[in-house]
């Protein structure tokens, strides 16, 4: 069973000594490192495709990328059982009254990537019926760019994000 390792943390003085820690199945965190680590391996994200950039995100859960290697292999196409959002594409001004009532409908805690440069800022279109920035909306956690991006960068942002949820404190 492979273990994580986090910089920082320290069971032992020498690896021999950390391993028989971890083969005895005693493993000592804080309650944030704990909650960290349990919303970080079950993000559910909710699908939020508008454009060409939907195709990608598609593709990364599909099996050449795998996404439930993290958790995430099924899209929640209701937003109260989602937490994660992934805006990808084109953002109308049609359209973003609605991104903002499904975001306000996910539970709390909830996160946000923006997938693209048209959902990040616009894109090609600078004109009134794009909106220039999905973050004029909702906040965004991580911007992924490309146009359209690739899956792989996809799961760096995934990836990242998955990070920045770790080491935040949940408790403070």
């Amino acid at each position: 069973m492979p273990v994580e390792r986090l910089e920082g943390a320290h069971l032992g003085k020498t690896p021999e000594e950390i391993e028989e820690e971890v083969r005895r199945g005693v493993l000592l965190t804080s309650l944030d490192r704990a909650v960290g680590w349990a919303r970080k391996q079950s993000m559910w994200p909710a699908t939020f495709g508008l454009a060409c950039c939907a195709i990608e995100m598609m593709s990364t859960g599909a099996g050449k990328y795998d996404l439930s290697r993290w958790g995430m292999e099924l899209f929640r196409a209701s937003p109260r059982q989602a937490d994660l959002m992934i805006v990808a594409g084109r953002v109308s001004q049609k359209m973003a009254p609605v991104l903002r009532r499904i975001y306000d409908q996910m539970p709390e805690p909830r996160w946000v990537i923006s997938m693209g440069v048209c959902a990040s800022a616009g894109g090609m279109f600078t004109n009134y019926a794009i909106v220039q920035g999905v973050d004029t909306i909702v906040p965004v956690d991580v911007y992924v760019p490309g146009c359209p991006p690739k899956p792989e960068m996809l799961m760096h942002g995934i990836l990242k994000l998955h990070e920045k949820v770790r080491t935040t404190e949940p408790f403070k």
